[in-house]
């Protein structure tokens, strides 16, 4: 197998239970413009990101739509190649930089690492069957061939709750539920470590959305599998992940358990998400004031000094002006991080009281 090894400095960095460590993550995207395109400008889609994500366990990946989140999924399956920036993926016993790899030396570890799209209308080739759809990845990768990879695809198609005998019909024959679990049986094939699922239930509708999100926490229970979890919708993210990172304008400003993150929000930023998740005791609606920022998301090719949410935030003072917080520990015991000057100084609400454990 080919790989990029660490150094002995690096490896004594890795935790035996994390299985993607990302390391000061940047991903800008170049534009020119002027004369001769002489003037150079960067996008700073995905700018200093740092996570791990540990083995068996849902991390979720939360902001609003431009914030980099779908950036991130796509530099650790490598459909970016990141600016800068280490991805350390611990699949094996030797650690490697899956950020510095090249085509030839990703591809064994493309089996290891899947994705699912958002939007499961798109991610499939309505020139092909459900069959040759699902069985591509297994022969691109050498894995099946013959009436083996027809059982294969076969018995997968049964895992994700459609009947085999379906296999040799197009997709535009099945409803957006039904192939996003086709979708769901590609990326399975090559029975991966990690899933990267972006907005993978965003496109479907409301009925069919726990039927999908129950389905993936069947298939990380029997295979075992970790999933990084891209998502706008906090109400679905609170109940399927384990952690929950939050990011705004290309950078993470909190990170938490997911519990604490919800009862305990410390960035101003995830108090006004949070305001925004429904509550479903109609006696307690009125007990939480909803928060509605001013002002849009900032340009990530021209962002403003400082903190960068500080032109919408209720709480900013001179320092949030000039001065770039840093994402910083704020509680050991629940692994709490926050980029805020006054994460502590704060009394911020959260999505609900700590006697309330039923919304």
């Amino acid at each position: 197998m080919s790989s990029y090894p660490l150094t002995e400095e690096k490896k004594k960095k890795n935790d035996d239970d994390i299985l993607l460590d990302v390391r000061n993550l940047k991903m800008w995207f170049e534009s020119r413009s002027g004369f001769f395109s002489q003037n150079v400008h960067y996008t700073k889609a995905v700018d200093g990101v740092s996570f791990s994500i540990k083995k068996g366990e849902t991390l979720g990946l939360v902001g609003e739509s431009g914030c980099g989140k779908t950036t991130v999924g796509r530099c650790i399956v490598r459909i970016y190649e990141p600016t800068d920036g280490e991805i350390i993926y611990n699949g094996d016993d030797t650690p490697v930089d899956l950020a510095q790899m090249n085509r030839q030396g990703l591809r064994p570890y493309r089996q290891d690492i899947r994705m699912i799209f958002q939007n499961p209308y798109s991610a499939l080739n309505p020139r092909m069957t459900v069959f040759e759809n699902v069985a591509e990845v297994l022969i691109v990768h050498k894995l099946a061939s013959g009436q083996e990879l027809e059982d294969r695809v076969a018995s997968l198609i049964r895992r994700v709750g459609l009947r085999p005998e379906y296999m040799r019909r197009y997709p535009h024959a099945f409803s957006g539920g039904e192939r996003q679990r086709i979708v769901i049986a590609r990326a399975l094939a090559t029975n991966p470590r990690l899933i990267v699922a972006d907005e993978a239930i965003s496109a479907l509708d409301v009925s069919i959305r726990a039927q999908i999100l129950n389905l993936m926490k069947e298939l990380q229970d029997e295979m075992g599998l970790t999933y990084l979890f891209i998502a706008h919708d906090l109400s679905v993210v609170r109940h399927i992940c384990d952690r929950v990172n939050v990011m705004y304008v290309g950078k993470l400003v909190e990170s938490a358990e997911s519990k604490e993150l919800y009862f305990n929000p410390q960035h101003p930023y995830t108090e006004a998400l949070m305001s925004a998740v429904p509550i479903h005791n109609p006696r307690l609606r009125n007990k939480r004031k909803r928060i509605r920022l001013t002002g849009d998301v900032a340009d990530p090719s021209n962002p403003p000094s400082g903190c960068y949410f500080h032109p919408r935030c209720r709480y900013a003072e001179d320092r949030c002006h000039l001065e770039t917080p840093a994402l910083r520990l704020t509680n050991p015991d629940s692994a709490h991080e926050v980029a805020c000057h006054f994460a502590e100084d704060l009394s911020l609400q959260g999505v609900a009281t700590n006697t309330d454990n039923n919304l």
